[in-house]
C-alpha cells in the first residue's frame, strides 16, 4: 500500500496504473471467475468505470495493464464521464425560441439543484442576446412555447403557477 504523501506518484504494476489524473485497478470479479477494472478520478469518490478486464494466458490471472490498455481506458473513462455531463446539463438547462410579436424570444430555464434551496432561474433574452427579463421560480416550473409566451405577455413577472413554496 502507498503512504498518502506517494499519491501523486506514478504507478505501472501488473493490476494498478496510476497517472497524475487516472487511477486503473484490475480487481477480482465477484460476480464470475472474472476479473474487471475501473478507473476512478483523482477526487472523485466512485470510479467513472467498472468493466469487464481479460484473462491472462494462464486464463487464471489477469492479463497485466499496459500503457495502451491504460490509454484507452482512460479515453474511455473520460468519454463517460462528458457524456454524464452533458445529461445533466440537459437535465438542469432547458431552452425554448418563441415568437412574441415580430421579436423572437429566447426564454431559459436553469434549475439550481441546491439542497437547502432548490429553485431555477427563468430568463428572457431578444435575438441579440440583450436580456428581457429574469425571475426565480420554483424548480419544477415547467417551461413551454405556452408557459414562455404567457410569461412575456406578463411583462416578465413571476408566473403565478411558478412562486416559490
Amino acid at each position: 500500500m502507498t503512504n498518502d504523501h506517494d499519491d501523486d506518484e506514478p504507478i505501472q504494476e501488473p493490476t494498478r496504473w496510476r497517472d497524475e489524473l487516472w487511477t486503473a485497478q484490475v480487481l477480482k470479479n465477484e460476480d464470475d471467475d472474472g476479473w474487471a477494472v475501473s478507473m476512478t478520478r483523482r477526487g472523485d469518490p466512485e470510479p467513472a468505470l467498472i468493466g469487464p478486464w481479460t484473462m491472462g494466458r494462464d486464463k487464471k490471472n489477469p492479463k497485466p495493464l499496459d500503457a495502451p490498455a491504460f490509454h484507452t481506458l482512460v479515453k474511455t473513462a473520460s468519454e463517460v464521464l462528458r457524456r454524464h455531463e452533458q445529461q445533466l446539463h440537459a437535465q438542469l438547462n432547458k431552452q425554448i425560441v418563441v415568437g412574441y410579436g415580430s421579436e423572437s424570444v429566447r426564454v431559459a430555464l436553469r434549475i439550481v439543484p441546491d439542497e437547502d434551496n432548490p429553485h431555477a432561474i427563468l430568463s428572457a433574452q431578444d435575438a441579440q442576446g440583450d436580456p428581457l427579463g429574469e425571475v426565480r421560480v420554483a424548480p419544477d416550473f415547467k417551461l413551454s412555447a405556452a408557459s414562455a409566451e404567457a410569461w412575456i405577455a406578463s411583462g416578465y413577472e413571476t408566473p403565478r403557477n411558478a412562486r416559490m413554496r
